[in-house]
């Protein structure tokens, strides 16, 4: 009777562990980015060129608006947008063409994280990621490049490299903010392993 009673018990108890575990797997499933559980790096690429494309459009837009004709060209292999503007005649309008391509990401970045709507998902969260390391290369190892838009900026403008980067930087920092602080981007660069553990980063094959 013992056994018949322990076996009874069990039996009771097992299906109650077993939805136990799979309300368990459903919240963590469910704090997992949509990044992370859809699998879906093409769309995360997608979006991080969409964010380079748009800050290339912003360039070529600025160049037409003022009565320019961009040109396309290769700087050390690296293809380029050229402004078609004498920075020495028209230091102003060189200004609006170099600064454009971050100023058209900021502005993204900014309806992304301003506009209503269903936010997280992984196109967008590439968008952003794209906006943010294009400020991050430019105020960094790409300040100083021959085509570089913050070079360009300094000698055209009265803005020093410090006053560019409090700009840029202080915009990107205050989205960073944001982008920690709304819990649809939470885990922004990160995603489980086949070990069930998290790899932080971003992983190029």
């Amino acid at each position: 009777m013992a056994a018949l009673a322990a076996g009874t018990a069990l039996a009771c108890a097992a299906p109650r562990a077993g939805a136990q575990t799979t309300e368990a797997a459903r919240d963590s499933a469910a704090r997992v980015p949509l990044v992370a559980r859809d699998g879906s790096w093409k769309r995360f690429a997608a979006g991080f060129a969409t964010s380079i494309a748009a800050h290339e459009a912003g360039h070529i837009a600025a160049s037409l608006l003022q009565g320019g004709h961009p040109a396309f060209g290769l700087d050390h292999g690296r293809p380029t947008v050229y402004s078609g503007f004498d920075e020495r005649l028209h230091p102003r309008k060189q200004f609006m063409f170099s600064s454009a391509g971050l100023d058209v990401q900021d502005l993204l970045d900014e309806a992304i994280l301003d506009v209503p709507h269903d936010r997280g998902g992984t196109f967008e969260r590439g968008i952003l990621a794209g906006g943010l390391a294009t400020t991050a290369f430019y105020l960094t190892i790409g300040r100083t490049g021959s085509v570089s838009d913050v070079a360009f900026m300094e000698r055209t403008s009265t803005l020093g490299y410090g006053q560019i980067a409090l700009i840029y930087g202080g915009v990107a920092a205050l989205h960073l903010v944001r982008i920690e602080r709304d819990g649809r981007y939470g885990q922004f660069f990160v995603r489980p392993d086949a070990r069930a553990g998290l790899r932080v980063g971003m992983d190029w094959r």
